[in-house]
């Protein structure tokens, strides 16, 4: 059975800029960092590489070591970006620890133009201003059982100081806290079981799957 907490309808703000809504609908997953996001698309991708596409955003940090321009993100810089959110190119921008990042309508649109559905990675800021736009998505919040269980995830990795994690469990809370509202999200998977969380994704996903057989 599904375990989704959380199910609600939504009333979409058309946004004319916006032209991607005739194509198959947008799925929009969001969590904090450590809930497993990542880690659930790359076995949603695996399983089903014909029926999804990655949303490629941009941001203005430095590549980490092993990523590529063009394949983990879209690298620019920070004037580049904030001209393009002045100019509408973007659906959604937000900064954090200093950096920006953002979803560029074009990146949405080419992933519906070769008839997949679009998948985007975002924050809760993101999802705010996707729900302003015609996109016509689900969203999908990611998160552990506890809060006390990802502040440990994080601090298992070991690769950011104490300040930075200090950040990102501030950003935590209020995601969590977002969460809980009413209408925030679609769907909430507890990823407190790696299997059990992926079966719930799939289900979700499973109906819009089959209509593009």
């Amino acid at each position: 059975m599904l375990r989704t907490v959380l199910q609600q309808t939504r009333t979409l703000v058309t946004m004319s800029a916006t032209t991607v809504s005739a194509g198959p609908r947008p799925i929009v997953l969001a969590g904090p960092s450590g809930a497993g996001k990542s880690t659930l698309l790359k076995k949603l991708m695996a399983e089903f590489p014909n029926a999804f596409g990655f949303s490629i955003s941009h941001t203005t940090r430095k590549p980490r070591p092993g990523e590529e321009h063009g394949r983990e993100y879209w690298f620019t810089t920070r004037e580049d970006l904030i001209r393009g959110v002045a100019a509408g190119e973007f659906i959604e921008s937000a900064e954090f620890s200093g950096n920006m990042y953002g979803t560029s309508k074009r990146a949405v649109e080419d992933v519906v133009r070769r008839g997949k559905i679009c998948v985007l990675d975002i924050d809760m800021q993101g999802v705010k201003s996707v729900k302003n736009t015609d996109l016509n998505a689900r969203f999908v919040f990611v998160q552990p059982p506890t809060f006390e269980l990802l502040e440990k995830r994080l601090r298992d990795r070991n690769t950011e100081t104490e300040e930075s994690l200090r950040k990102r469990l501030d950003t935590a809370k209020g995601e969590f806290e977002y969460a809980a509202l009413p209408g925030s999200y679609d769907f909430t998977i507890i990823n407190d079981n790696l299997d059990q969380a992926y079966a719930d994704l799939r289900a979700i996903v499973l109906e819009d799957i089959s209509k593009m057989q």
